[in-house]
């Protein structure tokens, strides 16, 4: 009786661990995709689709984004770094993950993507995955799936294609593709405020999209976006403005924002809301549309108000 009761107890054991083996698999399979539903999912991207995030992953997203444009990467490179970060850490910015993997791609320092402090940064991270998918031979005709495996070389090659829809529409508005696509409702006290948020969000434009300070007409280089910051009416240092600084000729012999400068204001625009939590962005004004983080949407301003040569943005000021 004994032996049979052991023998017993040892197969349910087996039972369990293989019961628990095959959760684990199908979860590691399914992604994110079984991730139960997130509090606080607070920015909404409607681009030819609609994908909610919380505000830590769309400001992932746009930096992802970003540095795709800045590397001078095809808009199918952005949708396919998108998928992989989808899939492999739910666009989060992870301290681990299975065996020494890191970070938003869960990069690995055993096999030669940087020092953990590295592969952390965001920005290296996503500089990191488009050189390596650039090396890959003919990816702009794969599928985004096979394209992600090839960098990434996961278990589950299948894995990253569940997230190729959502990545085309936060690709389509993080390129400026659609006006007024990204919208973030801010609650709470500001992480940041004053001066300390302008040096965020100019260091943040720096090396996001390589833009640079405003210093004179003469040296600025035409298609470079610059920055510039002022002070309000009460002399607080809350104002950012992006200058777009690309133009073409009209018929009439008049100089506009080309359509390509437009296509950059409303990229950064939504980088600028995308990080609005982070970096204590209150408004946002470009071409006639206001966001702002209390009413955490877009709404139309009177035409005498409408430019699309820079765009505004706001802090909330120091107390």
């Amino acid at each position: 009786m004994r032996v049979r009761t052991r023998a017993a107890a040892t197969g349910f054991v087996v039972l369990v661990l293989i019961a628990v083996i095959g959760i684990i698999v199908v979860l590691r399979q399914a992604g994110d995709g079984l991730r139960l539903p997130l509090a606080g999912r607070a920015c909404t991207v409607q681009a030819d689709g609609q994908v909610t995030l919380d505000s830590q992953q769309m400001a992932n997203a746009a930096t992802i984004a970003a540095i795709g444009v800045q590397r001078k990467m095809p808009e199918r490179a952005v949708v396919v770094a998108l998928a992989t970060a989808y899939q492999e850490s739910g666009l989060r910015n992870l301290t681990g993950g299975d065996r020494d993997s890191v970070g938003l791609f869960q990069q690995r320092p055993s096999q030669g993507w940087g020092t953990p402090t590295q592969i952390r940064d965001p920005r290296y991270a996503a500089r990191k995955f488009y050189a390596a998918l650039k090396k890959v031979r003919g990816w702009q005709d794969m599928r985004v799936t096979d394209a992600a495996q090839k960098v990434q070389r996961s278990a589950f090659p299948e894995a990253y294609e569940k997230w190729a829809d959502e990545s085309q529409v936060l690709t389509r508005a993080l390129l400026g593709h659609a006006t007024t696509a990204v919208s973030c409702s801010v609650g709470g006290d500001p992480v940041l405020r004053g001066a300390a948020a302008i040096a965020a969000l100019t260091e943040g434009l720096s090396l996001d999209w390589g833009l640079v300070a405003f210093t004179s007409d003469g040296d600025r280089q035409a298609g470079r976006g610059y920055f510039s910051s002022a002070v309000d009416s009460f002399g607080n240092p809350t104002l950012l403005m992006v200058g777009i600084n690309d133009f073409e000729r009209s018929p009439a012999g008049s100089l506009t924002t080309s359509a390509e400068g437009v296509r950059a204001g409303w990229r950064y625009t939504h980088w600028l809301v995308s990080h609005a939590k982070e970096h204590g962005v209150k408004r946002v004004v470009y071409d006639g549309r206001e966001w702002t983080a209390k009413r955490g949407d877009w709404k139309r301003l009177p035409d005498s108000d409408r430019g699309d040569t820079q765009v505004l943005a706001e802090v909330h000021a120091d107390v």
